[in-house]
């Protein structure tokens, strides 16, 4: 007697059915290891956590105070610290009670205001490049993505490096893919991966068009803690008219380079968030209570000890460590204003011709061989950006790679010498 396989009896979710196999993280995650290159792909910091961020989570895990569940809501600890710290951040006074929520992480923040207000049938404006998590959140509820890119101002000499300010959301081109049935559309800023930081300008028009059309904004701010002098991060929830219709979705990982604790938050007014929460609480019930309790006395202690300006000192001299090595490479990028990458393009390398390539890479297209290629004969992993686009907007990013650079200085250092080996394939 033949045993059938449980997936010929059971019908699968047509969404993860047709994910593919390897996603592009682990492919070339994978790559890395067999190649052995530097890991400038996956957006994760590699450095020590500091020891004062440590010793909360340590110290509480002992004292045995929060190792059972916590409120669906969060530690009141934490609450109070965050509405502490953004209130003068965005012009208002948050109440800890009514207004913040903690989540197991910013992705699963996301989810759970996706799960409180669309239904099947209902479109998300996504701006291009995206967060590819926010694709499959909107798929798995069978609602639809719909994608408005951002557009290079016509007069930027991009043969040289440049300012990521010069991306734009052309206000009329997002007025045509509002339609009845959109519900709301997602703003990522700082913006990953072109590092983009929306003006108040941009942000009013945005936001007109979402007053017109009763459209709920999800500000997506992950990188607030990494925004690089002279730019000054405009949070959408700081602009009056938009407070009533703005849910925003905070990290504590990358706020704290700690992401596999699995911390975030959300906050907005109370209309909304009390669906939020009651998602939230369905789905997980409470995010990591010790944890919780850890980062809110690691924001108690970091408002006294400098270390969100240390870190911010950090990351600076990351970003410009690489940028010096594109520009003695000859290559231009685009200049972020925030965040943790740097995309570089790569139009002027040519691949050697005799070079072949596995199939997953090779049917992925030419920006995936560029990647690859640099992985394997340069021995620097970066991640392809058309990977952050729909198929009918890829064309915007061929040969341009997402480079991150949220790593100790000398995985920086050792990417930045190998990368000088790309002179050689710089064709003009």
């Amino acid at each position: 007697m033949t045993v059938e396989e449980p997936t010929s009896l059971i019908e699968v979710n047509s969404f993860v059915a047709n994910l593919p196999v390897t996603d592009v993280r682990s492919l070339f995650n994978q790559a890395t290891i067999q190649y052995q290159s530097s890991n400038l792909g996956h957006g994760f910091m590699n450095f020590p956590v500091p020891e004062f961020i440590k010793e909360a989570a340590a110290g509480i895990i002992q004292a045995d105070e929060f190792n059972q569940y916590a409120p669906p809501r969060g530690v009141p600890r934490l609450r109070r610290a965050l509405a502490k710290d953004y209130s003068p951040k965005i012009g208002r006074e948050l109440d800890p009670e009514k207004e913040i929520i903690i989540t197991a992480g910013a992705n699963e923040g996301l989810l759970s205001i996706m799960h409180s207000f669309c239904k099947p049938g209902d479109e998300v404006i996504m701006f291009e490049p995206y967060f590819d998590a926010y694709v499959s959140h909107i798929k798995m509820l069978n609602a639809t993505p719909v994608y408005c890119p951002l557009r290079i101002n016509p007069s930027t000499d991009c043969s040289k490096p440049y300012s990521s300010s010069d991306y734009y959301i052309d206000i009329s081109e997002l007025r045509s893919k509002v339609s009845p049935r959109t519900k709301m559309m997602i703003l990522n800023s700082p913006h990953n991966p072109f590092g983009k930081i929306f003006s108040r300008e941009e942000l009013r028009e945005i936001g007109q068009v979402a007053i017109e059309n009763n459209i709920l904004i999800v500000s997506d701010e992950v990188y607030d803690r990494v925004v690089f002098s002279p730019n000054q991060l405009v949070r959408v929830n700081s602009i009056p008219e938009l407070w009533d219709r703005t849910i925003t979705v905070y990290s504590g990982g990358k706020s704290f380079g700690i992401t596999g604790w699995r911390i975030g938050w959300v906050v907005g007014p109370q209309k909304l968030m009390r669906y939020v929460t009651g998602a939230h609480a369905e789905m997980v019930y409470c995010a990591n209570a010790p944890l919780q309790e850890a980062v809110g006395l690691a924001f108690e202690q970091a408002e006294s000890n400098g270390f969100f300006t240390k870190q911010l000192a950090k990351y600076t001299r990351l970003c410009h460590k690489l940028m010096d090595a594109f520009d003695r490479v000859g290559l231009p990028y685009v200049i972020p204003q925030g965040g943790i990458f740097l995309l570089v393009d790569t139009s002027k390398v040519r691949i050697p011709a005799h070079l072949e390539f596995p199939e997953e890479i090779a049917s992925r297209g030419e920006t995936y061989k560029m990647c690859y290629f640099i992985t394997r004969d340069i021995g620097v992993t970066a991640i392809p950006a058309t990977e952050f686009y729909s198929s009918k907007h890829a064309y915007l990013a061929q040969n341009i790679l997402r480079f991150a650079f949220c790593k100790t200085d000398d995985i920086i250092d050792e990417a930045a010498e190998r990368l000088q080996k790309l002179t050689q394939y710089i064709m003009d």
